[in-house]
């Protein structure tokens, strides 16, 4: 059930009607939770009607319809975690706790997500040996938002172990935490100490700004719908056969993906965030114009900050940060980045998308101390640079994020491997090699750069603030247009948000 999809819309209004209907905290949360593990369910056992034929009629099930499972299970035992760390008389005993959550919980991201991953690795460096070993994969796929609320439940778990946050003891807000429908699939993420507070206290409809609300949901629904499906048949057509096309068309194909990515995800975000403040709860932003960056530092702070700053907090600090030698932090930085990369997915290209973020944070740091004295007229025309630079550097970084195998429709033999496509692209894209003679039309230039002014202009607060000054009636009266003239945009069928992979 896509955000963008009109079932969701008669969901959601089913969903805040009724909860602002029910005057107790209490049953408001139950009210909740239970919508947001029917919605979770529906991704995996589709039309609940006809799942509940097949149950009575006792036919196959989907596939992975007990995955929801795995949710309430993890829920169960971070509860449990957190009352057994508050209740344990010594240190020994809280650590092992914890232990006993990191376990569970990086335990079943590891099975689902990254052990086919692991087997075939080990597999395929003992063949390059001559020891040639069978593949002991798993018939399974990922649920969806396992590593998203996986994290949440991690946060939760590790917080009240520091003495951050006081565990719950109420079952029902720790649950409605980490099963929050608007974040569940694909962020942001929430942490508990943000969160639980909120749960606790009852909201109030006087409180939410509905025209903001509404507005971000709008541009959210614009980014995802319009734009990002926009562009996506252009990028599949390069990256399905890159060798075919010109250099030209090279820049287009990669820059069109970096404008996919960031329209698709920030405009599921910027979707979670209206959804959930209409009903009463705030969630962390996840984006702040981050192509805009004038290093590659800055870009981390603006992209994906729900994740950053968890891998900062959880990872980057408990590893030593940069409380050590230069070396010592260097070796920090990778390290988080590379398994922030294979957090995205269970594959060599993510860990090189990783690394690749990695070696940039190191180099941007070296560069920092080398020119920290440089004249004030280099230091100017760097900050007027580094935008382009930076732009650049993360295109490059998407080619292997986007970069997948390439199979032969008719007879499904593999015609180019993940590194080989990466490989192609590359050539163009960094070596402007010219790779074949097909070529976009220049019309997608022209929307490149229209798009990149637009964005540039809502940067700079252009679109903030008009909307909120207008009468109520002009005000719906734009924003019923402006829906209709998106929906005249939008394809026939949406495809899957990209960070529900993750």
């Amino acid at each position: 059930m896509l955000f963008v999809e009109f079932r969701f819309l008669v969901f959601f209004l089913i969903v805040f009607g009724v909860h602002w209907a029910i005057p107790s905290n209490t049953w408001r949360k139950a009210w909740l939770l239970a919508c947001s593990h029917f919605f979770y369910a529906c991704f995996f056992i589709g039309d609940p009607w006809s799942f509940y034929a097949k149950v009575q009629e006792h036919k196959e099930l989907p596939a992975g319809w007990w995955f929801p499972f795995v949710l309430i299970g993890s829920t169960c035992m971070d509860y449990a975690v957190g009352l057994g760390i508050a209740d344990a008389t010594t240190n020994w005993r809280r650590k092992a706790w914890l232990m006993t959550s990191l376990a569970i919980n990086l335990g079943v991201l590891v099975i689902f997500k990254y052990y086919n991953f692991f087997v075939g690795s080990a597999s395929g460096f003992l063949d390059w040996f001559g020891l040639h070993t069978s593949d002991w994969t798993l018939q399974i796929f990922l649920p969806y938002g396992i590593s998203f609320y996986t994290f949440q439940s991690m946060s939760y778990s590790i917080d009240v172990y520091r003495r951050r946050l006081e565990p719950v003891r109420r079952f029902l807000d720790l649950a409605f935490f980490i099963s929050f429908f608007p974040q569940l699939v694909a962020g942001p993420i929430v942490r508990a100490m943000t969160f639980l507070p909120q749960v606790y206290v009852k909201r109030q409809w006087a409180d939410v700004d509905v025209r903001h609300c509404l507005v971000l949901f709008f541009i959210g629904f614009v980014k995802k719908a319009c734009v990002s499906e926009m562009v996506a048949p252009v990028v599949d057509k390069y990256f399905s056969s890159p060798g075919s096309f010109n250099l030209y068309s090279s820049f287009i194909g990669v820059a069109f993906y970096a404008v996919q990515i960031y329209c698709d995800f920030s405009g599921y975000t910027d979707m979670a965030i209206g959804a959930a403040r209409l009903l009463g709860y705030d969630l962390t932003v996840n984006f702040n114009f981050p192509y805009f960056s004038e290093h590659i530092t800055e870009f981390w702070r603006r992209w994906h900050i729900s994740l950053s700053t968890w891998l900062r907090d959880y990872l980057y600090i408990p590893l030593g940060g940069n409380r050590g030698s230069t070396l010592f932090t260097y070796r920090n930085l990778m390290a988080t980045m590379v398994l922030g990369g294979l957090w995205h997915g269970a594959s060599w290209n993510f860990v090189i998308w990783g690394a690749l973020h990695g070696i940039a944070l190191v180099l941007h740091r070296e560069w920092q101390r080398l020119t920290q004295n440089a004249a004030l007229w280099f230091k100017r025309t760097m900050s007027w640079l580094g935008p382009f630079l930076c732009f650049y550097w993360v295109c490059i970084t998407w080619v292997f994020f986007r970069a997948q195998p390439i199979f032969d429709e008719k007879t499904h033999a593999l015609k180019a491997t993940g590194f080989e496509v990466a490989k192609t692209v590359c050539r163009s894209f960094v070596f402007f090699t010219r790779n074949g003679k097909a070529s976009f039309p220049l019309h997608c230039l022209y929307l490149f750069i229209a798009l990149a002014v637009i964005h540039w202009l809502a940067s700079r607060q252009l679109f903030a603030r008009w909307w909120r000054r207008i009468p109520a009636w002009a005000f719906a009266a734009l924003l019923g247009t402006g829906t209709a003239v998106a929906l005249s945009f939008v394809p026939a069928k949406y495809k899957a948000f990209i960070y529900f992979q993750f």
